[in-house]
């Protein structure tokens, strides 16, 4: 159930913008930001899951694409045998390779920038759509883009909508600023941003977030754990 913000620019020579909030078991390790695969993707970074070896988020810098992996419940009726990972989808996507036909995973959202594009795949287990993001600012979670359906987006997309990146490096702060005020509901309430998603029976917290700024050329990549899983504490982004 993890959350992604994500401003598209109206011109293609400024950059989309994105906050990534990661909610994952904490007992399934991860390994941090950082360059975990061999060819052919030698030169992505990203965040590896231990387990499966795929990614919840990757990006490739030398060709200005980014991907971010988010799940999303499906009316498959494959048994799990047939089913693998979702992470291979994300670093397939930054090698230019969007899924298609009918996956053989359960249901996700992925994002995927290109430059000053970005457009959401959307797979429920019978269909899989693409949804292309106009200019402004999104909101993605376990359902439809900007869905209004989603307490979380329901609550804050406005917030985010009405707060300007700042100028230079540290331009996600007001973002943070918004996580931040968010946070001030506990983790288990449907608005929340930050979360804890165990009351649901999903054994997932927030545990990170990532920002990036992606150009044609160039993905500018930060990470930041949580210091304690579903709490906010303040996040770091290096």
């Amino acid at each position: 159930m993890c959350t992604v913000v994500i401003r598209v620019p109206d011109s293609a020579d400024e950059p989309t913008r994105v906050l990534a909030i990661r909610d994952e078991d904490p007992g399934r390790p991860w390994n941090p930001l950082g360059r975990w695969w061999p060819e052919p993707h030698n030169g992505v970074v990203g965040v590896r899951d231990v387990r499966a070896g795929g990614a919840w988020l990757a990006a490739d810098p030398a060709a200005g694409r980014l991907a971010v992996l988010l799940n999303r419940a499906d009316d498959s009726t494959r048994p799990e045998s047939e089913l693998v990972s979702r992470g291979g989808l994300v670093l397939d996507a930054v090698a230019g390779r969007s899924p298609s036909g009918e996956p053989s995973t359960h249901g996700f959202n992925l994002v995927e920038v290109e430059g000053a594009r970005a457009r959401v795949r959307t797979w429920d287990g019978v269909a899989l759509r693409t949804v292309e993001l106009g200019p402004g600012t999104h909101m993605i979670a376990h359902d439809d883009v900007d869905d209004a359906g989603t307490p979380r987006i329901a609550r804050w997309l406005d917030e985010f909508r009405a707060t300007e990146p700042a100028d230079g490096e540290r331009w996600w702060m007001p973002w943070l600023e918004v996580l931040e005020r968010s946070a001030a509901l506990p983790p288990t309430d449907d608005g929340a941003i930050i979360r804890d998603n165990r009351p649901y029976g999903y054994p997932t917290l927030s545990l990170l977030a990532c920002v990036a700024s992606v150009t044609a050329h160039d993905v500018d990549v930060h990470y930041g754990e949580l210091r304690e899983p579903g709490a906010w504490g303040g996040l770091e982004l290096t």
